[in-house]
């Protein structure tokens, strides 16, 4: 099993001279649940080499088993800080593709013509695609082999306006991802706040938040190994 991880390199939180990027439990406990599977895992950015980490993931309360065994893997970290460009990408080579969250994909990922290309690529491919909390962003711009936006009529989820809401930032996004799938065509589906809940509708897997990344990746596990 092949899987490529795909970070944000964005870390400016709008105009608020506050840092953002890829959230690291979201990076974490994914990374950990394909490497225990025998997976084979790349990770790549839209720049190339050390993704940008949001900050406020690497606070003590939000610390958990994956996200410490993480900063104790010298491995994993050499391999973090040297992330392949998204432009010298091949889907081909990979089985699947999981985008983990921080508000730091809304700017870059959301818009990334390479992203773009290669999810639309591997949604040909019926391979799985992966994609939490903010990562469904992702989704913005992909279109469907007939035109239509990838998620129409597709069961997905992503993070909550409520929980925007919550961490006071609705209005410095650039767009909220609960809107944005539903205007794409998606049929939103959310659970309670900050609570595991993923939706899986065929080779989409999404997941709400952050608790929900570690779900996201297994339900991508046994799709990939069934």
């Amino acid at each position: 099993m092949k899987v490529l991880m795909v970070l944000t390199s964005h870390d400016q939180l709008g105009d608020t001279g506050e840092k953002t990027g890829f959230w690291l439990e979201e990076f974490a406990s994914p990374y950990y649940i394909f490497k225990d599977a025998g997976a084979e895992v790349t990770l790549a950015s839209p720049k190339g080499g050390q993704p940008p980490l949001d900050p406020s993931s690497d606070a003590a309360d939000a610390q958990t088993d994956s996200t410490k065994r993480f900063k104790e893997d010298e491995k994993a970290q050499k391999q973090m800080a040297s992330t392949v460009k998204l432009a010298d990408v091949d889907i081909e080579a990979f089985d699947a593709v999981f985008y983990p969250g921080g508000h730091g994909p809304l700017w870059d990922l959301a818009e990334n013509p390479h992203s773009i290309a290669i999810i639309e690529q591997a949604y040909k491919m019926q391979k799985p695609i992966g994609a939490v909390c903010h990562a469904p962003a992702v989704f913005k711009q992909t279109k469907a082999p007939d035109g239509s936006p990838l998620v129409k009529g597709k069961r997905v989820t992503g993070f909550s306006n409520s929980e925007e809401a919550a961490v006071q930032l609705t209005e410095v996004v650039p767009f909220l991802v609960e809107d944005m799938l539903q205007e794409n065509g998606g049929l939103y589906y959310k659970g309670d706040d900050w609570q595991d809940f993923i939706q899986i509708d065929g080779d989409l897997i999404t997941g709400q938040n952050p608790a929900s990344s570690e779900e996201t990746a297994k339900a991508m596990i046994a799709q990939l190994q069934s």
